[in-house]
């Protein structure tokens, strides 16, 4: 197996988490181990964490100490979950890791991509993913998805937009900082559309 770790991004209401569900489905068919997981979160550890980070009785949460807390967590999901599944075989699929962090506060809140990539470097050991996706939404059509769905919305959804746009903005700046291992997908059309281009890329590096 080519590809053992992959990594979905993208912004609010772009759809990763359906996308990633049929991808499993479609991959533990194929007769391949696969463990599923998500960030911030993925472990009874990191779950609390994530829930100070996402409650929306936060709002006065420092920016430094919101990337601390994401790299905490970030850790913790790796040493206990993603790390053993790793070694023993399986294909690890995670929605958002690293790149989260680079976008949303490295670029969007203006701490820098470069010193929360050295911060994450140091809280990972430098793992970083074989293949990463990112599902590029515009930011007005993924809230309003998030609208429509009825989806209960955590501290980052209510950010004003301007902060969605910037963290897009983020992301195609690490799509093109690291173009071998971050792939671009529209993410704006039709869902089954976008999952084809999403599963072609996938079982072309597996």
């Amino acid at each position: 197996m080519n590809k053992r770790f992959i990594t979905f991004e993208g912004g609010e209401g772009s759809g990763k988490t359906t996308i990633i569900n049929r991808l499993v489905k479609d991959l533990e068919e194929k007769g391949i181990k696969v463990l599923k997981s998500r960030e911030p979160g993925g472990s009874k550890i990191s779950e609390q964490i994530r829930n100070v980070i996402l409650g929306v009785e936060n709002v006065k949460m420092d920016y430094i100490t919101e990337a601390l807390l994401y790299a905490a967590s970030r850790r913790q999901h790796l040493e206990e979950i993603v790390k053993p599944a790793l070694n023993e075989g399986y294909l690890v699929i995670c929605d958002r890791y690293i790149d989260s962090s680079l976008a949303y506060q490295g670029y969007a809140r203006g701490l820098g991509i470069d010193e929360v990539y050295n911060l994450n470097y140091y809280a990972t050991g430098g793992l970083l993913p074989d293949l990463t996706i990112f599902i590029d939404v515009i930011p007005e059509e993924g809230l309003s998805r998030i609208s429509k769905n009825n989806r209960s919305k955590d501290r980052l959804d209510l950010e004003q937009m301007d902060f969605h746009h910037r963290v897009r903005e983020g992301y195609l700046e690490l799509v093109r900082r690291f173009p071998e291992r971050i792939k671009i997908v529209d993410g704006n059309g039709n869902l089954e559309e976008v999952y084809l281009a999403v599963k072609k890329i996938v079982f072309e590096n597996i």
